[in-house]
């Protein structure tokens, strides 16, 4: 099992997801895309695809020229029948890639909130994995409205489109399930300043947090990361 991760900024890893995969002896093939290495013509030489996060928004081609690429690596993926992982950013652009419209500079959603899966769910081989109602991290402000044929999976109170798969395993997922509490104190460390201007108290407040609901997030985190890598 060889899987290609496309990173898109500073700081993000696959967390959770790389520890699923690391436990079904999957190759990972990770490209710094934001760095300026390149990306694959095509899905060929990988089984799956995982598009991660980052601060910029999915329409950010000017920045970040290689988003016209990565939305056609997307739609080769996944039109190939392979699995597709976007989370966050990356979701944004899969719901971009398939026609979805990007909505952006909405209030932020950040630290670990509620999640409420669909009807939908109950029968989805991922979504399925977890209870109806969760906590999970967040940090976004971006959203997407779903790309026609997508099976509608997941909301919160502030974004109604947490989750979406179109075809066999094409997802999109807004939250960020790969970031157990060792990746938040990461960003914590990485993003301090930033989190402190945006979220005051939570820096002093995060041991607190992270102990109260931590443990179920990261629960709920790992059931998500090992049922997508068994659609691969």
């Amino acid at each position: 099992m060889r899987i290609l991760a496309v990173q898109n900024y500073r700081g993000t890893g696959l967390g959770q997801v790389g520890e699923a995969l690391a436990e079904a002896g999957a190759e990972i093939d990770l490209r710094a895309a934001y760095m300026g290495e390149p990306l694959p013509q095509s899905h060929d030489g990988h089984d799956a695809l995982i598009v991660l996060g980052g601060e910029q928004n999915a329409l950010a081609d000017e920045e970040y020229p290689y988003f016209p690429a990565l939305l056609r690596l997307i739609r080769d993926f996944g039109d190939a029948g392979k699995a597709v992982l976007g989370i966050c950013l990356g979701s944004q652009l899969v719901a971009r890639a398939y026609g979805g419209e990007n909505i952006l500079d909405r209030p932020l959603e950040f630290g670990w909130h509620e999640v409420h899966t669909t009807e939908a769910a109950a029968d989805d081989p991922v979504l399925s994995a977890v209870p109806g109602s969760f906590p999970i991290f967040h940090w976004h402000c971006d959203t997407f409205s779903l790309p026609q044929g997508a099976r509608h999976l997941a909301s919160s109170e502030r974004t109604s489109n947490q989750a979406f798969r179109l075809g066999r395993a094409v997802y999109g997922i807004q939250f960020h399930f790969e970031a157990d509490r060792k990746l938040v104190g990461e960003w914590n460390a990485l993003f301090g300043e930033q989190i402190r201007e945006s979220q005051p108290g939570w820096l002093e407040n995060y041991a607190r947090e992270a102990a109260s609901v931590g443990p179920v997030a990261d629960a709920a985190g790992m059931a998500l990361a090992r049922a997508w890598v068994r659609q691969v």
